[in-house]
């Protein structure tokens, strides 16, 4: 089968970034509506079987990147995490049942999923989560291990730590970063759930799509296996606020409020098995990738 990758999610943060890497290596790329070359359209929004079948019909490789919902957006709304995702990726492997030599690349949740015991989280660690967004991300992650023993299919689960860099745009919910240097360009007061002491590993994405290019490439016997993606440093909260504040040259003016339930106080990952299989390392220190992300935002604002 020729090398050729569907994409679905292309138009978010991830998906953004992945496409144009994709495009510079010169590989066909499907995946709904765009101009880019080498790139064909398909259908807008995929949810149902067929949409998924004419999307992955020549594909060598799937590659999932959508999610429409977080953690707190999904707070007291369970069927988000059934309408708006588990349905489009349920949608997905129907459709793959009919196409099962393809690589399917599931980008899952390294933040949202938190170990039982509290400690580290390796692949190994059983994972639950105080959110219906990461439960929906372990329903859809055993849903396709699934699809891998009924169909012989080879299926890799990435779950990322918490994702920044240029391209993710501030968006109501979705990130701290963009959220906070949102407040910073436009000098308004951010609100902090908690009181700034929560730890959070930062990855950043040119680090993680060169991961996931990795895996593309790499050979991959049927199966389903899992790797974490993150830096392997934790940064408190107020950790990161300061970072930021240090990198644009500004005061972030900030309100703490009550923690909410569905965040976890920290979450400490580690890549152990990416690092052995693939000799994968992330390149970007924090500093320097908020540095690179600022000057990015800063330009957009003009």
């Amino acid at each position: 089968m020729a090398e050729q990758v569907a994409v679905i999610g292309a138009g978010g943060f991830v998906g953004q970034a992945l496409v144009a890497a994709l495009v510079e290596r010169g590989t066909p790329v499907q995946l709904p509506r765009t101009s880019e070359r080498n790139v064909s359209s398909v259908v807008n929004h995929p949810t149902q079987v067929d949409d998924f079948l004419r999307l992955v019909a020549d594909a060598s490789t799937v590659i999932h990147v959508a999610s429409t919902s977080t953690p707190g957006g999904s707070a007291g709304q369970p069927l988000l995490e059934l309408q708006g995702n588990l349905h489009p990726t349920l949608a997905l492997l129907e459709a793959l049942q009919q196409h099962p030599r393809a690589h399917l690349i599931y980008v899952s949740s390294g933040g949202a999923l938190i170990p039982r015991s509290g400690e580290v989280a390796d692949e190994g660690a059983a994972v639950l989560s105080s959110s219906y967004y990461g439960a929906g991300k372990i329903a859809a992650e055993h849903f396709i291990e699934a699809w891998c023993h009924q169909a012989n299919g080879r299926a890799t689960v990435l779950r990322p730590s918490n994702l920044y860099g240029p391209g993710q745009r501030e968006r109501p919910g979705f990130g701290v970063i963009p959220a906070a240097m949102g407040a910073l360009a436009g000098d308004e007061v951010l609100q902090v759930w908690g009181d700034g002491s929560s730890g959070r590993d930062y990855l950043y994405i040119d680090d993680f799509v060169h991961l996931l290019l990795t895996v593309m490439t790499a050979p991959a016997n049927p199966g389903f296996r899992v790797f974490n993606a993150c830096s392997g440093r934790i940064t408190s909260l107020n950790g990161l606020l300061e970072l930021l504040e240090n990198v644009s040259g500004r005061t972030l003016r900030r309100v703490y409020s009550r923690a909410r339930t569905v965040d976890a106080p920290t979450v400490c990952m580690q890549a152990t098995k990416a690092r052995e299989a693939f000799d994968w390392v992330p390149e970007i220190e924090l500093t320097e990738g908020l540095r690179r992300t600022w000057r990015w935002f800063v330009d957009i604002q003009h």
